[in-house]
């Protein structure tokens, strides 16, 4: 074990200390597949009126959820939108200095750089570590804030469109990445998708990854029942591009990752659309640099 593999296992074994009782899914499985929570989930955005933050609620079958989004800059219709999903766990409009905000240290410190209208999105139960993880309890709460933020995230690229922006792109990275490529594997409306550390098949970070050390007794004996709901590897290997190659994936994955395992979560591309870096998830999700040239990289694309 190399020390980016260690400083994973490391980490989540903070994270099970941290969790006591409220480990993912311990109160219960139970839930609606994907198709279907998307089916039931209703937002509708506010009227946008330049940069800021917005608010949202959503209806689900988890009840009224808090999904909003920031608008951190706008160049412009004649500009690309890129949408950002925040990682698992985050504080995405929280901008002080040592926040857990990937957004701030990727792109809005940098900003300048980008030569795109620029948005961020929150996903629900992220306002606060104790609502997030007490939440996070029960498996349909954990599915319906995924298909908040796919419903969103969805919302967003039309609106960037009828401003007449002329490409929309996705990214996030960890859980903003299965958040995008959920978005593909539904929607497939972006123009290009760009998930960092993120792959398709989310149910094995329960079940077999280091992570597996957070899930509760219901889904350590219910593998199954996460497959069921989390496993989306079909959907998106059937979503077509277009014949032009408008739609485009690109996607960002960690040699050494423990969390999102590489060998495991490499499967879900055609190899030429992955890169690589060696690190690991913790070690991977500090490389903001990295990270930022990949975004840059695929902005630069056109």
């Amino acid at each position: 074990m190399n020390i980016h593999s260690f400083l994973d296992h490391y980490t989540v074994t903070l994270g099970t200390l941290l969790a006591g009782r409220r480990k993912f899914f311990d109160r219960g499985v139970e839930s609606l597949d994907f198709a279907e929570l998307l089916a039931t989930t209703m937002l509708r955005l506010p009227e946008i009126g330049g940069e800021g933050i917005y608010e949202v609620a959503a209806d689900t079958v988890a009840g009224t959820l808090d999904p909003a989004f920031y608008v951190a800059q706008w160049l412009g219709p004649e500009h690309p939108t890129l949408i950002y999903h925040h990682g698992n766990n985050e504080r995405p409009f929280d901008f002080g200095r040592f926040s857990k905000n990937s957004f701030k240290n990727v792109v809005l410190d940098h900003r300048q750089d980008f030569a795109a209208n620029l948005i961020a999105l929150r996903a629900p139960f992220h306002r606060s570590l104790r609502t997030y993880m007490e939440q996070m309890t029960e498996l349909r709460n954990f599915a319906a804030m995924l298909a908040v933020s796919v419903k969103l995230a969805e919302a967003l690229a039309q609106w960037s469109r009828m401003q007449g922006s002329p490409r929309v792109l996705l990214t996030g990275v960890s859980l903003g990445g299965w958040v995008i490529n959920l978005h593909r594997a539904h929607y497939n409306t972006a123009d290009h998708y760009a998930p960092m550390m993120a792959g398709a098949a989310l149910d094995e970070v329960f079940t077999s990854s280091a992570y597996r050390r957070l899930s509760g007794r219901a889904a350590r004996e219910n593998p199954e029942a996460l497959r069921r709901v989390l496993n989306f590897e079909a959907a998106f290997a059937t979503v077509p591009d277009d014949a032009d190659a408008r739609i485009r994936v690109a996607a960002l994955l960690m040699r050494h990752d423990a969390i999102i395992v590489y060998e495991r979560q490499k499967v879900c591309y055609d190899p030429a659309q992955v890169t690589v870096l060696d690190k690991g998830h913790t070690t991977g999700a500090l490389a903001f640099v990295a990270l930022r040239a990949f975004l840059l990289t695929q902005i630069a694309l056109g």
